[in-house]
Formats: C-alpha cells, sequence, structure tokens
C-alpha cells in the first residue's frame, strides 16, 4: 500500500535524513528547523542542534517561531553568549554542519535573504542575512532547504548575502579556513549537489512522481541533471507519524492551546 503524503513531506523527510547521528547542526529557522528536529526524533537521536541565539544541544517539543523562542532554552543543554556561540563554536570549527533556508537561491548556489530587485532601490526588502553569511564561511558544509519555484531558482541572485560559490563558481578558491560551503540542495521536487568541477548546481536524485520537466519549469537557468540520476526513496509511515506530531504540537503551542 503506496502511503500519501505532500511534497512540503517529501522535502523535510529527505532533509532530515541528509543530517548523521552526532553531527553538530547549526540550524536555520523554518523548513530547516522541521528538518533538523525531525531528524533528531528519527534516525538520528544524537545529533546536536544549536541555534543562533546560543542554545547548545535544545531538544524542543514544538517548533521555534524565532531563534529567541524560549522553547529552545527550556530545552537545551546549555545557553551560551551570542558572541561565544560565534567566535568559539562557529568559527572554532565545531559546527560540522549548517543547516539554510533562503529566500533567492542561483546556479552557484548563492543566498539572497537582503532584497529583491536593484539595491539602490529594491521592491522588497527582506529580513537579512542573521548568522548565515558566518554559518556558511564557518561550518564544515551547508545544506539548504526550500521550495522550488523559478522566483526562488534564479540563474543569479539580485544581491549575494550567503556566499555558495560566488558569481563565477570560484568563490571559495584559495581561500583559506573555509568550509567546502553548500553540498546538498533539496527541495519539494528533486536533490541538487554542486558539480565537482565548475560548482554548478546539478540535480542528482528526483522526488517520486517528479519528472524532468517539473524541474526545469521550475527553475531559472537551463539546469543540468546527473548521468547517473537517481530516485529519492519514500518516506517512510514513522517518518509522517513524527512529522505530523511535530507540526501538529507546533500548530497547537502557538495557537495558545
Amino acid at each position: 500500500m503506496s502511503l500519501e503524503y505532500t511534497s512540503s513531506e517529501m522535502m523535510s523527510v529527505t532533509a532530515a535524513r541528509a543530517l548523521e547521528n552526532g553531527m553538530t547542526c547549526f540550524v536555520g529557522i523554518g523548513l530547516p528547523s522541521e528538518a533538523a528536529n525531525l531528524a533528531r526524533l528519527t534516525h538520528a537521536p544524537d545529533v546536536v542542534l544549536i541555534y543562533e541565539s546560543g542554545t547548545l544541544q535544545t531538544k524542543p517539543d514544538t517548533l521555534p517561531l524565532s531563534i529567541g523562542d524560549g522553547e529552545l532554552c527550556e530545552s537545551a543543554l546549555t545557553t551560551v553568549a551570542v558572541p561565544e556561540m560565534f567566535r568559539y563554536w562557529l568559527q572554532g570549527g565545531k559546527v560540522s554542519v549548517g543547516f539554510l533556508g533562503t529566500a533567492q537561491i542561483d546556479r552557484f548556489a548563492n543566498l539572497n535573504t537582503t532584497l529583491i530587485g536593484d539595491y539602490k532601490a529594491p521592491k522588497v526588502r527582506l529580513p537579512g542575512g542573521g548568522g548565515a553569511p558566518e554559518i556558511a564561511t564557518n561550518a564544515g558544509e551547508v545544506f539548504i532547504t526550500l521550495k522550488h519555484s523559478k522566483r526562488a531558482f534564479v540563474k543569479d541572485v539580485d544581491f549575494i548575502t550567503t556566499l555558495g560559490f560566488g558569481r563565477d563558481g570560484k568563490g571559495r578558491d584559495n581561500v583559506p579556513n573555509i568550509g567546502k560551503g553548500p553540498t546538498r540542495v533539496i527541495t519539494d521536487l528533486c536533490v541538487m549537489k554542486p558539480d565537482p568541477d565548475t560548482k554548478e548546481l546539478v540535480v542528482v536524485s528526483l522526488h517520486p512522481g517528479v519528472t524532468r520537466e517539473d524541474v526545469i519549469d521550475a527553475t531559472g537557468w537551463e539546469v543540468r541533471f546527473a548521468e547517473q540520476l537517481e530516485s529519492t526513496p519514500e518516506p517512510s509511515a514513522n517518518e509522517l507519524e513524527i512529522l505530523r506530531e511535530l507540526k501538529a504540537r507546533t500548530e497547537r503551542a502557538h495557537a495558545g492551546e
């Protein structure tokens, strides 16, 4: 019997599976937080989740609204000052993976959370970088998760808030003390990874029921596909149940029930 699930659930489960037990993960709010906590509640109980507000090894019962959500502090092993979080933990090389979301991403995995349009007269102002630029620079590697659309997946981002591989794919070349950068992008359609040579994002796995045309139609550049294109494994009943319970708990908590 095949399981019923949404494309968003497929994305969260696939993103969660990218985390391994024992990793130290610097978690962004939103989709990354959902995926990281699903991993902790399923196959990776010993994943260490760190949030930007200084909460270490946090185990929230519900998903946080922001990095300042009291749920993070209450369920953390300890809370440290933000300067210590960045200087000692992140810049000290103690974070194995940063898990980020974004508004725009381009073919070289640069992220834009600053503005849409022209810098001097933007159409939309976005929340800004937060800790993402530092996370992308200092974490061992970066996972990115967001919904796939032409609005989000553009050939060149309007502004590089967070460096992927620069405008030409060489932005990390010959730069000391820097992590690998983005190693995978997980969307509701597919999984992408940077080409080892050019650093351009390439589709390596299609989610069940998704065609190449679906991805081409949702991407703002001529997207390439791996020669050995894989099919992403479906979510399990257990993963879906735990994810749905987590989201239901979160909704009840944020509704004040």
